[in-house]
């Protein structure tokens, strides 16, 4: 297998590495920590303009047909940057959404809006009692004469609150009363009965809870034909982790860097700390893992298109490795900053704080050890 990048690509990595450096600089981050959004709209148009938005929406709707590991090479840049603009939630996650599950009047609608930067979105599908069970769905649906009808609550909603519309997934109740399949519903931000509480989350953008109390929808609001959509939900999410670990890569990286210059310019007794012996081996360490971590988002994204037992393992085994791979990368570069790591002063702090997020972000690496484990015993089945 060729593991190496195509010209695009290697095209795709240098313009993005560029763009992030000369943009998402310590005084922008400082700015953007203020906005409300959490990001800048006037940067997701310049998103749009690259075509990064447009980047894995197929060419039928106003996309590039790009793949996982165009959008891995994007968002290892965007670690580097301490991106915060909502990539993930709308492109990566709310796109392949639709993509997956939508009619095609709505993927009409939808993705060539996505693609031109004019839409937000955002999945709400965590529940408190899910503990990251993708199956695990307490929200009702009910059909109505003329639409449906949502109760129910959702946590760690990534850019809910700059979402234009926000993805709900519900159990459709059946004609007793228990809950049946799982399903997609569009909810378009500000409809009677949806609440949202939002705060922000840890090394930067933002997050919400919702609840939902007798939210009327009409009968389109339904996403695709109300076929069972787990499936889908498993399969995007999957998709999300590998990105997410090339996100992981870019900070990971990031960090060994700056914590390697910081070594040769931080004397102590006369010598710079890189001199030391144990300095050299603890950054070798933290080198090794980067490429593991690497490695492990790239197989991710190769995977993504594989058959579903395949690519949740191959996606589970990323995420739990690389979260591993980035506590002790980011505990080590903490470490060697001494106590500057942890001051405002420094960046490091931020990418620390953006690592701890990743481990959690979908389930922390004890989840996936345990959830690769089960899809490991059913292929052996």
């Amino acid at each position: 297998m060729d593991l190496n990048l195509s010209d695009e690509q290697r095209l795709l990595r240098e313009s993005a590495d560029r763009f992030v450096a000369e943009t998402f600089t310590a005084d922008h981050r400082k700015t953007t920590a203020n906005e409300p959004l959490g990001f800048s709209a006037a940067i997701w148009k310049q998103f749009a303009e690259l075509g990064w938005l447009a980047l894995p929406i197929s060419e039928s709707y106003g996309g590039l047909g790009g793949g996982a590991v165009d959008v891995g090479i994007l968002m290892e840049a965007f670690g580097r940057g301490l991106v915060t603009e909502p990539y993930l939630s709308t492109v990566v996650i709310g796109a392949a959404l639709v993509t997956e599950c939508g009619t095609e009047a709505q993927k009409q609608a939808i993705l060539p809006e996505i693609a031109e930067g004019g839409l937000y979105l955002a999945m709400a599908h965590s529940e408190r009692a899910a503990r990251f069970d993708l199956g695990k769905v307490e929200t009702m649906a009910t059909k109505t004469g003329d639409g449906w009808r949502l109760n129910g609550a959702k946590t760690a909603v990534l850019d809910g609150a700059a979402a234009c519309q926000i993805i709900v997934s519900a159990r459709v109740a059946n004609a007793n009363g228990s809950s049946g399949k799982l399903c997609l519903f569009v909810v378009p931000a500000g409809t009677a009965g949806l609440s949202l509480r939002d705060y922000s989350r840890l090394g930067g953008g933002r997050g919400c809870s919702l609840d939902l109390k007798n939210v009327q929808l009409p009968a389109d609001a339904l996403l695709g034909d109300g076929s069972d959509a787990l499936p889908a939900i498993e399969a995007v999410v999957d998709r999300a982790m590998a990105a997410l670990g090339a996100e992981a890569v870019g900070i990971m990286q990031t960090l060994l860097q700056t914590t390697l210059e910081y070594t040769k310019i931080r004397k102590q007794f006369g010598r710079p700390l890189s001199a030391n012996q144990v300095i050299r081996h603890r950054l070798a360490d933290m080198a090794m893992q980067c490429d593991e971590a690497r490695s492990m988002a790239l197989r991710a994204a190769l995977m993504a298109n594989a058959e579903p037992v395949a690519r949740s393992r191959a996606a589970s085994g990323a995420k739990a490795k690389i979260g591993k791979c980035a506590r002790f990368v980011a505990e080590q570069s903490v470490q060697l900053h001494g106590a500057m790591g942890v001051t405002e002063e420094l960046d490091i702090g931020l990418y620390f704080k953006r690592l701890l997020a990743f481990d959690t972000l979908f389930g922390g690496s004890a989840h996936h050890y345990r959830r690769h484990a089960a899809l490991s015993g059913r292929t052996q089945a």
